[in-house]
């Protein structure tokens, strides 16, 4: 997959995913700093990764997805960040964020190789949406072209009132 930031290319580390594996193995950190693991999500999960909550494409992203939460109601929805945990509470506090659930990908970048999210240039996740069931098996992925533009969000929303 071809994957630009602002129409420079760039790399993603690891395998990415596709529809009908199921979710491998990783660690990322809660706002307590918590481990959590692929056992510790509820499922359905729609799995949000996004370079950095401070950005203004993935602060709009992640509000349209707290706004739109109610709707969807069959998944849990995770953004993942390597933001430390500390940032994405304040981030959340401050943008009134309460029905996403805010991840940490910092502590070993298990996530992002692990998916295939990880942009080896910025030590960042790339912008991405997976949807994976209550069997664990991915659903839905679109790793988006463009790290600066925003995913599809009907695509999306369609996925999940299936």
């Amino acid at each position: 997959m071809n994957v630009h930031f602002k129409g420079n290319p760039v790399h993603l580390v690891g395998k990415q995913l596709r529809v009908g594996e199921k979710l491998p193995a990783f660690t990322l950190m809660d706002s307590e700093l918590s481990p959590v693991n692929p056992e510790n999500l509820s499922y359905p999960a729609l799995l949000l990764t996004v370079p950095s909550l401070d950005t203004g494409v993935c602060d709009l992203e992640v509000r349209k997805f707290n706004e739109r939460a109610a709707e969807s109601g069959k998944a849990t929805i995770y953004a993942v960040s390597m933001d430390l945990p500390f940032a994405q509470a304040r981030w959340c506090g401050n943008a009134g964020v309460s029905k996403v659930v805010t991840l940490s990908d910092y502590f070993d970048k298990s996530f992002g190789k692990a998916t295939g999210t990880l942009i080896e240039e910025l030590g960042l996740l790339t912008r991405s949406v997976i949807l994976v069931g209550a069997d664990r098996t991915v659903k839905y992925v679109e790793i988006v072209p463009e790290i600066t533009n925003h995913p599809d969000y009907n695509a999306i929303f369609q996925k999940l009132s299936e």
